[in-house]
């Protein structure tokens, strides 16, 4: 349990402000106690008060507009609603409130989205968020992926399904419903906002920069203390974890084929002749073999580790104050998984989460793979890898070294094809930005955890390596599962106390504002 409860004396206090803020069954003010390690505002309390107190009565209009938005997917990787997804989240930024609106085109992918939020205020905070989402087989879920139907689910309340719903346009809409709950209670924010957007994060960002580094853009963003992007952070616990950083990510095909191997066939062949003629699936299986050691597991591409920094002394005592408030069980059992690797205890498992780059098989086809048995003996196949990286590694070296392996291996011939990538991202635990997400999570009675580097990734590193160098991270109360996978869900109206439902989600994002300024 990640919860920080008051004694005895402030206990009860303190549970139902949380309980108001986190947007549960507590009637009452929307004010919220102040836990013993939070220093008071110095901002004007009534006017936090009342936003907050907009909050619920627009409760329908949010869902509604998730659902709206949910209804309409861009899928980069289909190439699909675009201009509809750029201009729509174009819209939703008019609609919160952001006077100057832009959408950018880039050269050779599809836009982004820009936009400013002028309140006259001393600071300026970033936002970034994503329009697009995962591809997704409606065949697989139990409710219609567009349709963003709200059911209950046994021990967590009302979710919302549909994809996108927790990655990310649940969180992106609980941080513009704050932006709604201003303008409802006729207030200002307190902070400048610039967002920045994008619609091919799913693919790797390949054209992100051209967005980011726009002059205009690009000036902006240098005014700004940090950047966040929305995102659900509260496990089923209540929990909240703070990420200082994040992996780079390189992602890539590798295609083995006849015509390039100069052996095997340049079309299918009757399996027969396997008996006299090469295979190159069995020659992409052989080189895919060659990446990692015997153990199935660990990167044997030449130079893979040598750039690879080490964890710091101070990342170490991050890592060890937080293991022990991730229970092993609970969270294996929520990965689907009964052991890790090398059947490791867990504090060197957790260890290696957050420290080790990683090469992953995320998807391998070759031939026929349709119902029963087609006996040919396939002229292609292709594997899709991705790469995760940690400081001091790049997406550009990384590749170099893939290639020099597989050539130095005998597979020179093998075409490596990159989709997209970033470098990793780092961000001081001492920056404004994260002291200001720790005191609005304590705001509701909530002590997060630090942690030294989410295994996953974001195309963070164009905020957070030169030239702009901002303080960059996730936040955001409210839970969501199931990103990337059949029936994704957000929570709406949460069946837990500890858990934000939307309301709670929306709340969490007034108070972050409260906190930059």
């Amino acid at each position: 349990m990640h919860t920080n409860y008051a004694d005895d004396a402030n206990g009860p206090e303190l549970d139902v402000s949380r309980r108001e803020f986190l947007g549960t069954a507590m009637a009452g003010s929307a004010a919220l106690a102040l836990g013993p390690t939070v220093a008071p505002t110095l901002l004007a309390p009534d006017d936090k008060d009342a936003v907050m107190a907009a909050v619920a009565p627009q409760h329908a209009q949010t869902v509604k507009m998730l659902q709206d938005w949910i209804a309409l997917p861009s899928i980069a990787a289909e190439n699909k609603n675009y201009p509809q997804g750029p201009d729509y989240m174009a819209k939703l930024a008019r609609d919160a409130g952001f006077q100057k609106v832009q959408v950018v085109p880039t050269k050779a992918g599809h836009a982004g989205v820009f936009a400013t939020l002028d309140a006259g205020a001393k600071t300026t905070l970033a936002i970034y968020m994503m329009y697009d989402v995962k591809q997704y087989d409606p065949a697989e879920w139990s409710s219609p992926p567009l349709e963003a139907k709200i059911v209950d689910k046994p021990g967590v309340g009302k979710i919302m399904v549909g994809r996108g719903a927790t990655n990310s346009k649940g969180p992106q809409m609980a941080c513009l419903a704050a932006l709604h709950a201003f303008k409802a209670a006729n207030k200002k924010v307190p902070v400048n906002l610039v967002l920045v957007c994008e619609g091919q994060e799913e693919i790797g960002s390949p054209n992100f920069g051209e967005v980011v580094f726009k002059p205009e853009v690009k000036a902006a963003l240098e005014k700004c203390v940090g950047i966040v992007i929305p995102l659900g952070n509260q496990g089923l616990d209540g929990g909240v974890t703070i990420n200082l950083g994040s992996k780079g990510v390189c992602e890539l095909e590798l295609v083995s084929t006849g015509e390039k191997w100069g052996r095997g066939p340049t079309k299918d062949l009757h399996s027969s002749y396997e008996a006299q003629v090469d295979s190159p699936v069995w020659h992409l299986v052989q080189a895919l073999n060659s990446l990692v050691k015997a153990d199935g597991h660990t990167p044997a591409v030449e130079g893979f580790f040598d750039k690879v920094r080490p964890l710091s002394a101070a990342q170490k005592k991050i890592l060890a104050d937080a293991i022990p408030k991730k229970p092993e069980e609970a969270t294996k059992k929520g990965m689907g998984v009964s052991k890790v690797f090398g059947d490791e205890p867990w504090a060197k498992s957790q260890e290696r989460l957050v420290s080790q780059p990683t090469i992953n098989i995320e998807g391998l086809v070759a031939g026929y793979t349709g119902p029963g048995g087609k006996t040919i003996l396939p002229h292609k196949a292709v594997a899709k890898i991705d790469m995760r990286l940690v400081p001091d590694m790049t997406r550009d070296d990384t590749v170099a070294k893939l290639k020099a392996h597989l050539a130095k291996h005998g597979f020179g011939d093998i075409e490596v094809n990159v989709s997209g990538g970033y470098d990793p991202t780092e961000t001081d635990p001492a920056s404004r930005l994260v002291q200001a997400q720790v005191a609005a999570y304590q705001k509701a009675g909530i002590e997060p955890v630090l942690w030294p580097r989410l295994a996953g990734s974001w195309p963070g590193v164009t905020f957070t390596g030169a030239p702009l160098k901002l303080a960059a991270g996730q936040y955001g109360l409210g839970h969501g599962n199931g990103a990337h996978a059949p029936d994704e869900y957000w929570l709406i109206e949460s069946a837990s106390p500890k858990v934000a439902g939307m309301d709670g989600a929306v709340k969490s994002f007034v108070e972050l504002f409260y906190q930059i300024a």
